[in-house]
């Protein structure tokens, strides 16, 4: 009995441009001189370099590894010297450059050791872990981490796996050709992932556009020991997008805010289990993978290449042509435009899409909006784009948030229809990136006022300790004082105050006794007669001191 398919809200048709490049062989692409490797290839934290500039390294070897939980490593995908650690241009539309490891090849290609991994016998938070440093992420489109996405969390399964190789996206063909030829190996990671999910309904999701890869898929799952249905869906685009295969496929929808997980369904791509197949069986870190290279070029074709290829390696591989107006990473719908063909190859990098003026014209200037709510009608997330879009372009991220554009999977569907040829997703991108710097801005400086306000506290405790011990201090010695007089039974507290009185009257005398004139008679004579001589010059000064001066005395 097949599966009942469901219907998701919205979607499009376009020109799938699919038959161009998946009927020819995969070709390896050639070991470019140099290798950069981005650090950041993933969701998440970059990984941390762990090597040094002059290094040798060989292919295979960790250089970067995963820092934090939400985070990959990343490895040499060829031997050679590392030449430079730093920023250098990635493939991103901005033109930013990020941080990079830069190896010069040596030809050689040399792989470090490599031991499978016994999943059955070890802990699934180990095998997690090591998989993450075998810099497994997700390949298709988000590149989020596996090893987080592998752990069922509090709830330790996962009751439904979906293996999505809808790849919906014009153009693209790099899943197709993989299930082809390597369904084996794929199924062969589902098992891996049912075994951390403890999943119990496995279901692979394929358009039905990909009749030699739904029974390629079909004949490896029939011999296996466990139950996985294959199934065609209907070809629209975004059936691709995790949230539409697992309605059509289930039925149910993730709530607004919500992970499929909290529903008890994960979804991951053919590709992420042909490279964790990969990892488990032969100890392979992800240090490559296929690549469609198509459109304006002579020889469309997939290829497989080493992460750090520059992308003009791949196009002259696939027949460059004169006239080409620009490099896509990715589809026409989802697509990036690259500022430079010698960025790498990254673990994101599904397609090469060369554009031309013929296959892909210029868009017209756009035009106002004219509220004809097409965008709303294709939209597969059942938004309201043409509120978004007003509330973007007027920097009202608030009421946009209200709207849930963070509910948008920028698919492209509502800048696809739009009579106005307003670039509709660039708006949503645009508010996205603005709510995340003002809420990373607001994060500083409440961890600003966490950290005055403790130290304010800290201060206030201090000082209050302080206080403490000096009044315990006091309390201690008035004790010892009281304490004293009792033992040795020395006078009482009166008696001291008279003593101490008495003290004060002695040492006046003693001054005035100073102050006296002193007893001469025990002197010599000799010594007698100065002193008297010296007492009477004194006594004749100080008479005359008191007596008038003539000047004075005359009227």
């Amino acid at each position: 009995m097949s599966r009942k398919l469901h219907t998701f809200k919205g979607g499009v048709h376009p020109p799938e441009h699919k038959a161009e490049s998946n009927a020819r062989p995969v070709h390896a692409a050639p070991l470019p001189k140099q290798l950069v490797i981005p650090l950041r290839q993933h969701i998440g934290n970059p990984a941390k370099p762990v090597v040094e500039v002059g290094q040798r390294v060989l292919k295979g070897q960790l250089i970067g590894a995963a820092d934090g939980y939400i985070s990959a490593a990343v490895h040499a995908s060829s031997s050679g010297i590392v030449t430079a650690i730093g920023p250098a241009v990635v493939p991103h539309a901005s033109g930013l450059p990020d941080d990079c490891i830069i190896i010069d090849t040596d030809g050689r290609d040399e792989w470090i050791s490599l031991a499978p991994l016994d999943y059955r016998a070890m802990e699934p938070a180990d095998l997690r872990m090591r998989l993450r440093d075998l810099g497994l992420a997700g390949l298709g489109g988000a590149v989020f981490p596996s090893a987080v996405k592998l752990d069922p969390g509090a709830a330790h399964h996962c009751p439904t796996l979906i293996l999505n190789g809808a790849e919906c996206e014009p153009w693209i063909t790099c899943d197709d050709v993989l299930m082809r030829l390597h369904a084996d190996d794929i199924l062969q990671g589902v098992a891996i992932m049912r075994h951390l999910l403890g999943s119990t309904e496995i279901l692979v999701g394929i358009e039905d556009n990909k009749p030699e890869a739904l029974a390629s898929m079909r004949f490896a799952a029939a011999k296996l020991d466990f139950a996985v249905e294959v199934v065609a869906v209907p070809t629209i685009y975004p059936a691709g997008g995790a949230k539409q295969m697992i309605e059509i496929l289930t039925g149910q929808q993730v709530p607004s805010g919500k992970l499929s997980t909290d529903i008890g369904i994960q979804v991951f791509n053919v590709g992420t289990a042909h490279a964790l197949a990969r990892a488990v069986q032969h100890g392979e870190p992800l240090i490559s993978r296929l690549v469609t290279v198509t459109g304006f070029v002579l020889r469309p074709q997939n290829v497989e290449a080493l992460i750090g290829t520059p992308l003009h390696t791949l196009i002259t591989l696939a027949g460059d042509r004169e006239g080409s107006t620009g490099v896509l990473m990715g589809g026409p719908m989802m697509g990036m435009p690259m500022p430079d063909l010698a960025v790498p190859v990254v673990k994101a990098t599904n397609c090469i899409l060369v554009q031309s003026a013929e296959l892909f014209p210029p868009l017209p200037k756009a035009l106002p909006c004219i509220r004809c709510t097409r965008c709303a009608d294709a939209c597969p997330a059942e938004l309201q784009p043409q509120e978004l879009f007003r509330f973007a372009k007027a920097g009202d991220f608030g009421r946009a948030q209200e709207y849930h554009l963070f509910d948008c999977i920028e698919c492209g569907c509502c800048s696809y229809v739009c009579p106005s040829h307003i670039p509709l997703v660039d708006f949503y991108r645009y508010a996205k990136s603005e709510i995340w710097a003002r809420e990373k801005e607001k994060r500083a400086a409440d961890l600003a006022r966490e950290r005055h306000e403790f130290r304010q506290f800290r201060l206030e405790r201090e000082k209050q300790e302080k206080a403490e011990k000096l009044a315990a201090k006091a309390k201690a010695k008035r004790a010892e004082l009281a304490a004293a007089p009792a033992a040795e039974g020395a006078p009482s507290e009166a008696d001291a105050k008279k003593a101490l009185i008495a003290a004060a009257l002695a040492r006046a005398q003693a001054k005035k006794a100073e102050a006296a004139p002193k007893n001469i008679d025990h002197l010599p004579p000799d010594t007698q007669r100065e002193i008297e001589e010296i007492e009477a010059r004194r006594a004749k000064i100080r008479e005359l001191a008191r007596q008038p001066l003539e000047s004075e005395e005359k009227p």
